[in-house]
Formats: structure tokens, sequence, C-alpha cells
């Protein structure tokens, strides 16, 4: 058994992590932002510890844990994610130092290792069929990318002198229960089963789709199994036209359903192609994808038809 703690638990890949963590037998402490909005979502586990506190003050993490010993911390919190906040520099400065705190709690509280979780922002826009790859140059476009890069560097650095071992990973694309109500999967489900049309771009993109579970998965073998210092891409590692997605959705739930397909134009910029290369992670850790996308996107519906 393993004592776990998790910033930004209430998060979809958080609790997808919690879930695998409490199904192995492993304790675990969520840390949420204090009145999080989203605590609810936590609702559903009767044996886990909350604590809350601000990503400006896990400095403070150690003192109201009791200096406890844990073995994994899994650092996922991050402000500042979407819109124009991802060039809220000062924003994204204090999420730079935030992860610094979380290494810092993690040397005091007795962890052996700190995973922390980056981005393909990290890399910016890839030339079409260019996967994105850990030995790829990053050259951010937004202060998001740039910080969350600038994290996981200096995360890793500091992490070498404390003896801690160091996963950074960069994660693609994601879908599941607990997934924003905005992101085109999420908003086509909920449309779809309310008889609607649901409304897309043309969906010609070349897409890297994974399901959260397999995502949790990938994640805790990287932080286990990987290679101390190490970068790794979280996703399938294969790609579809986005129209596919929308069409299995609207087969499952009901085929007679007219798409929108191009009612939302491409924006300036849009990126056409986007494929996790998780070689090196399947190679260090040995784990693989488990759900297809038939498979995961069922189980989504079926979440969201309860939620």
């Amino acid at each position: 058994m393993s004592r776990i703690i998790i910033t930004g638990a209430t998060g979809m890949i958080g609790i997808a992590l919690i879930e695998e963590f409490l199904q192995r037998g492993d304790e675990v402490t969520a840390v949420i932002r204090p009145n999080s909005k989203r605590r609810d979502a936590l609702g559903g586990f009767d044996n886990i510890s909350i604590v809350e506190c601000d990503i400006t003050q896990y400095d403070k993490l150690p003192d109201l844990l009791g200096y406890e010993h844990y073995d994994e911390f899994y650092h996922l919190a991050w402000d500042g994610t979407y819109g124009t906040a991802r060039n809220d520099m000062y924003a994204q400065t204090a999420n730079i130092k935030g992860s610094l705190d979380a290494l810092e709690a993690a040397a005091k509280l007795g962890c052996k290792v700190f995973l922390g979780t980056g981005s393909q922002a990290e890399y910016g826009r890839l030339p079409e069929g260019v996967k994105v790859s850990p030995d790829l140059p990053c050259n951010p476009e937004n202060g998001y990318g740039i910080a969350k890069l600038a994290a996981g560097e200096m995360t890793r650095i500091q992490a070498a002198k404390m003896g801690i071992k160091h996963i950074w990973v960069r994660i693609v694309s994601i879908y599941g229960p607990f997934d924003g109500e905005h992101t085109p999967i999420m908003s086509g489900i909920r449309a779809m089963l309310e008889g609607k049309r649901a409304s897309f771009t043309q969906g010609e993109q070349m897409w890297d789709y994974i399901y959260v579970k397999d995502a949790a998965g990938e994640i805790i073998s990287a932080a286990e199994k990987g290679r101390d210092g190490k970068v790794y891409i979280i996703g399938s590692g294969e790609t579809r036209p986005l129209k596919e997605y929308f069409e299995i959705i609207r087969d499952k739930i009901d085929p007679a359903l007219k798409l929108g397909l191009g009612d939302i134009p491409y924006f300036d910029g849009q990126v056409m192609y986007l494929c996790a290369d998780n070689k090196s992670l399947i190679e260090d850790t040995g784990y693989t994808p488990k759900y297809t996308f038939e498979e995961g996107i069922e189980e989504t519906i079926e979440w969201v038809k309860k939620s």
C-alpha cells in the first residue's frame, strides 16, 4: 500500500487517478482549492482525505498534513488553462512557483517520486504529420505553454538536488467522465442525448484521443516505472479524423441524428494533426492503452446520462 498526494484532484484526470489508487488499496490525500466548485465531484469517495489549499499556498502543505510520510506526489493543479488566462503572465508565473512549492512539500513529506503534468502547448504548433514526441524542440506560443515548460524544467533540476525521482508528462487530448462541459466531445454528447443538432467543425483534423482511465494508467506507470528525469507523452498513439469520433458518438446515441459538421468554422492557426508519440512510455513502463474509443465513449455516455 502506498500513500498518495494529488493536487488538482477534482479534475477529470485527478478523479481517474483517485479511482485507480483506491482500487489498488492505496491511501489518497486530495488537495483542492478552497471553496472549490467541483468539490462535489469527490463525493463518491468515502475513504480519501481532502485538504483545502490554493496553489499559491503549497508551501503550507507540510504543516497542513502534519509532516506525515507519503510515497508519491502527483501535481495536476494549474490556474489559467483556458482563454485569455493563458496569457496572464503573472498568473502563469505563480503556477511555476506553485509547482516548485509542491516539489518542496513532496520532499518534506518524504515522497520518493514527484510527477508533474505538462501540455502539448509546450511545443507550440507542430507541422502536420509530426507526432508530439519527448525529443522535439519546444517552442511555446503562449504564457501557459511557456510556464508549463519552465515548471517542468525547474522542478526537474530541483528534484535532482533533492534526490527525488522526477517525471514530467505532456498530455495530448483526453476524454471521459468529468470532462469540461464545453469540450467538443462532452458538449456533443449532451446535445445528442437531448435530441439536438450537435455543432462541430468540418472534423477533418486527424486527432489522438485517449480515454481518461487509460491516461491515468499511463501517468501512474510513468511515475512508478518510468526513468528518473524523463518526459513522457500521454496519448493513444493513434489518430482518426475528428468527424469519425463524432459519428461514433452519434451512432451510439441515435443513428438518425443529423450532425452539424461544418457549423463551426476553423479558427486561425487551427491544428489539423495531433498525435502522441508514446513509444518511450511503452518501452519503459510496459503500459499500453486498454480501451478503444468505442468502449471509452460508451462509459462516458452512460456517465453523462446519470450526471
